[in-house]
């Protein structure tokens, strides 16, 4: 699975677990700012990468990234969420606690973490809930 995929994946199970509205990402694994942004309201997800310049979005269990022209599924269950990318066949699993999202790729073998921007603030929704 792609990191641009993956850092998606990550903002997507955020903004449609908690409800909250993503400003920006945080890499760890990079140790990388994104500019991705989203938005969940019901089932229907809003997103935009301005790294890529491309959005995303679509009605749940489905997201459609618009750079890559492909399916990403985001199924939810409890306090995280199944993934399968159709353009690398790569299944994920992703959590949230505390603001932080941590996602495994099947793909890799390995965890990323991500930290989420809360838009009225300027600290990460992990900094601040510490």
């Amino acid at each position: 699975m792609q990191p641009h995929i993956r850092a998606m994946i990550a903002a997507a199970t955020f903004a449609s677990i908690t409800g909250k509205k993503v400003a920006g990402v945080h890499d760890h694994t990079a140790a990388q700012d994104l500019r991705i942004a989203a938005e969940c309201r019901g089932d229907q997800l809003q997103g935009f990468d301005g790294d890529r310049g491309v959005k995303f979005g679509g009605t749940l269990p489905e997201i459609y990234d618009e750079g890559e022209k492909t399916f990403v599924s985001v199924e939810r269950e409890g306090d995280r969420v199944k993934g399968y990318d159709r353009q690398s066949s790569t299944f994920c699993t992703a959590q949230v606690a505390d603001g932080l999202v941590q996602v495994y790729d099947h793909g890799q073998g390995a965890w990323f973490a991500y930290d989420m921007q809360d838009p009225q603030s300027d600290r990460s929704y992990h900094r601040a809930a510490g």
